[in-house]
């Protein structure tokens, strides 16, 4: 294998990598959240103590596995370790390192975090628990725990609690505490889906998940269908966080998101200007946080001369609004500040639509994202204040669709 090739082939997403040796064998597995400069690492600048690293010319052969989070590559990690046990993963011949994470076998089970040591001791009993996963080497456990948590709602709290818990008030508890869901229910909507996961099954996730919002919104239990969406769009967009000790760099929490009351469709628009022709524009759609592609729709700017960004998003506003068989959005979202939010609330006016806008400001050197009211209320400033990740997200899909139309038409040409 050409290892300069390989490296430079790498991409730049989370995921393990494995090292073989010219018999190869395993002889080491890593995580990353980027194998792109991960991997790199290893092959150049100072060296370490690390045993990997002083016998890293024994490595003749690089592969990957691609992740969607690296959580998962945590997940992954542990797998093949277990499985193979490569002879320079040192951590794993100290047992204090060894993390597993357990469901007990309760009416309402609970996820906790075990190591090697309580097992093997017996300061634990293993009949208490119904699953154990792992070992993970060296697992920030209560980061870990806590992701799971909300992205499985999975319960902390007593079914013989006195009154509700903080999670329940939150949306992150499907209400154990608050005698809301029976034991069965819990079982199917939470436990089910957390097991298939740490198997590493996240596509027979998805199908449970879409099933039971399908179903959800059959028997017109729409907010119950509007969290799920929620949840299969959170496990999309998992994003990288310190989930072990020292291995991963904390790049922002994962897409938390609450978006299931007033403001459920949210439309944004970007404005592309590469020059004084050629101008574009972009309209992208979330549905209660998953995008909706269908409703995408890309806008050829013609009727502004010269760069104005604002010209061309009264233009696109305008076709936009003269479209009554396109569904109106609860929240409209434009990528400015003041002078675009005050002509899009003209043009709003104008068309009469009654749809609260908002803009996202990245500032004079684009590092800020600054939210702009065109009518400040206190409800949509709070649901604003919860969902900031996902309107930011929002902001950069309609980015990425504008410069993608943008190129295209490039090459048309």
């Amino acid at each position: 294998m050409n290892i300069p090739e390989t490296l430079k082939n790498l991409p730049d997403s989370p995921g393990i990598y494995l090292f073989y040796n010219s018999k190869k064998e395993l002889v080491y597995v890593g995580k990353a959240t980027s194998l792109y400069n991960r991997v790199r690492s290893y092959f150049s600048g100072k060296k370490t103590p690390r045993p990997i690293e002083e016998m890293i010319h024994e490595v003749k052969t690089i592969r990957h596995i691609v992740t969607d989070s690296a959580l998962e590559a945590l997940l992954l990690e542990g797998k093949y370790i277990k499985q193979y046990r490569p002879k320079y993963n040192v951590s794993w011949r100290d047992d204090k390192s060894w993390n597993y994470l357990a469901i007990t076998k309760e009416e309402f089970p609970h996820v906790v975090a075990v190591r090697e040591h309580e097992l093997n001791n017996g300061s634990i009993e293993l009949k208490s628990f119904k699953y154990i996963f792992g070992p993970y080497p060296g697992l920030n456990t209560k980061a870990v725990l806590r992701i799971l948590q909300k992205l499985f709602f999975i319960s902390a709290c007593r079914p013989d609690a006195k009154r509700p818990c903080m999670y329940y008030q939150m949306g992150e508890c499907l209400g154990v505490c608050a005698h809301t869901i029976s034991s069965r229910d819990y079982g199917t909507k939470v436990i089910r889906p957390l097991v298939e996961f740490l198997r590493g099954h996240k596509k027979r996730v998805f199908g449970l998940l879409n099933r039971q919002m399908l179903e959800a919104s059959r028997t017109e239990k729409y907010e119950e269908a509007a969290r799920l969406r929620n949840q299969i769009f959170s496990l999309e967009k998992i994003q990288d966080i310190a989930v072990v000790n020292s291995s991963f760099v904390s790049h922002g929490d994962f897409a938390s998101n609450s978006s299931v009351s007033e403001y459920g469709r949210l439309e944004c628009y970007d404005i592309s200007n590469l020059g004084e022709t050629g101008i574009v524009g972009s309209m992208v759609v979330f549905d209660y946080g998953v995008p909706d592609k269908k409703s995408y729709r890309k806008f050829r700017v013609r009727s502004v001369s010269g760069q104005s960004d604002v010209d061309a998003l009264a233009e696109v506003l305008t076709r936009r609004f003269a479209h009554a068989d396109w569904r109106l959005p609860d929240l409209i979202v434009v990528d400015g500040g003041k002078p675009q939010i005050n002509r899009a609330q003209r043009i709003a006016d104008e068309a009469g639509i009654k749809v609260p806008i908002i803009g996202i400001a990245k500032g004079v050197e684009r590092k800020k994202n600054e939210i702009i009211f065109s009518r400040p209320e206190a409800k949509l400033a709070r649901w604003v204040g919860k969902n900031v990740i996902t309107l930011i997200k929002l902001r950069d899909e309609a980015h990425r669709f504008a410069i993608s139309y943008q190129r295209r038409l490039r090459k048309i040409k």
